[in-house]
């Protein structure tokens, strides 16, 4: 795209790096891989994606700037939401951030927590991300006390015992790897990413699994309508499954998830007919999610309604 800043020479080998990769396993796939697939490699490959490499993301140096950055009203706010329920669960109740980020919100948070007398027994934060976590390491260690830093621990899963207290995620559930789907003949189809004959990405539809259909059919039921032939969106059907992972052995406590997005209704408004997948490079948005892999954040608005029911 002519007015986004082309990458400078190292990050464009980056990408051609992760290119190779993804055209290697669509090929050894058969051909096609599910959006879904795609966009899992192009965040998450291990020291590819963009979420694993060590490009800087947050801030103005950045693609995007999360309400952490902006200074430390959002996560003090948080903080003063949630210590109540720290408070009343007692000595041992704990908080579990999933993502985060560069550390902003983990600094700000601890530090109100801290003044409210409402501290966790400890602090984790499941980053799925080596380069993040060395990133929230660093900051944490250089900007909390020692007392505070020793509650921070990094997971490599959802926590396993059974615990009390708060699990947290910001801007988290729009990254996670999103089907897309959309109508031929009233079936449902889903939307793969196949290689044309000089090696560019392109969109290719297959029939849906049972349980994409199966999703798809449920939002239709909501709405009291059918989706229009060629409509074409986003839905995570795997939603309830992956909030019941996360939470892991949760008994008591809250559970807070700060995202974009909108109630069913208007996710699937007859207007919005190519969904909410959109890129991030440079601080600015596009919706060529096959350019530059590795270099852009991709992202999908959440359904509020979704989230409610899972």
């Amino acid at each position: 795209m002519a007015d986004l800043p082309a990458p400078d020479a190292d990050a464009a080998r980056h990408s051609q790096q992760l290119q190779a990769l993804l055209r290697a396993e669509i090929l050894q796939a058969g051909g096609f891989l599910p959006f879904s697939r795609f966009m899992e490699r192009c965040l998450y490959a291990p020291g590819l994606g963009y979420y694993s490499a060590g490009s800087t993301k947050f801030g103005a140096a950045g693609d995007f700037v999360t309400a952490p950055e902006l200074g430390p009203l959002f996560a003090g706010c948080i903080a003063a939401a949630v210590a109540p329920v720290l408070q009343q669960l007692g000595p041992e109740a704990g908080f579990v951030e999933i993502g985060g980020g560069s550390g902003a919100f983990a600094e700000v948070a601890l530090k109100r927590l801290l003044a409210l007398d409402a501290l966790p027994a400890r602090y984790a934060i499941l980053e799925p991300s080596a380069d993040l976590r060395e990133r929230q390491r660093e900051r944490l260690g250089r900007t909390l006390i020692p007392p505070v830093f020793e509650l921070v621990e990094w997971l490599d899963g959802p926590p396993e015992p059974e615990w009390n207290g708060v699990l947290f995620a910001n801007e988290v559930i729009d990254a996670l790897p999103t089907p897309r789907f959309t109508l031929r003949d009233g079936e449902v189809f889903e939307e793969h990413v196949a290689v044309d004959g000089e090696g560019r990405f392109i969109r290719q539809d297959r029939p849906a699994d049972a349980l994409l259909a199966a999703a798809v059919r449920h939002v239709e039921r909501y709405l009291g309508t059918a989706f229009p032939d060629g409509y074409r969106s986003e839905l995570l059907p795997h939603l309830p499954y992956w909030l019941q992972a996360v939470m892991g052995g949760l008994r008591e406590g809250a559970m807070l998830f700060v995202d974009y997005g909108h109630p069913r209704r208007e996710y699937y408004q007859p207007q919005r007919d190519n969904g909410t997948l959109r890129a991030f490079y440079r601080h600015q948005v596009h919706n060529d999610a096959y350019l530059w892999p590795g270099l852009q954040d991709l992202t999908a608005s959440v359904d509020f309604t979704a989230l409610a029911e899972a």
